[in-house]
């Protein structure tokens, strides 16, 4: 399994071995390492730069936390199945979030990269009210799964 971290924002620095466990926690409770050709790439940017994309690509003139995009190669059919694609994450508004949350930043983190996964794997929220429980559902499932398995792994003093 392949992740690809780039880091394109200075609003804080970022502990990419952290999310990179992340990142493999989740794909794997969400049955994606199968195949050790599985790619994803994950992007950390600030909101000037999400606004853009999210103007860009959804006509929405303001930032978000999170964008997904899948693995589109023009010619390539049938040769990209293991690339899910692209997940954008607003650092600023990770941050902001968290702290409204009342939880940590990696742990809104690890939100966004399970919402951002969702809607790669096919999961759209907007599409319907009970969509958009079916993702609530399955993001809370793989969030508490993901937190269990780091408490497991974390060395007892």
């Amino acid at each position: 399994m392949k992740i690809l971290i780039k880091n394109q924002q200075r609003h804080r620095p970022l502990n990419k071995d952290k999310i990179l466990n992340v990142a493999r926690t989740i794909l794997a409770l969400l049955d994606q390492t199968r195949n050790s050709g599985t790619e994803l790439s994950i992007l950390f940017i600030g909101n000037k730069k999400m606004q853009q994309l999210n103007t860009e690509y959804r006509g929405i003139k303001k930032t978000t936390d999170v964008l997904s995009f899948n693995a589109q190669f023009p010619g390539l059919k049938g040769k990209t199945e293991n690339v899910l694609g692209d997940i954008v994450i607003s650092v600023p508004k990770a941050e902001s979030q968290a702290e409204t949350a009342g939880i940590g930043f990696y742990d809104e983190i690890c939100r966004l990269l399970i919402h951002g996964s969702l809607h790669l794997l096919g999961y759209d929220h907007e599409q319907s009210d009970y969509q958009a429980r079916k993702m609530r559902k399955k993001e809370q499932e793989i969030f508490n799964a993901a937190q269990k398995m780091d408490r497991e792994h974390k060395p007892r003093n």
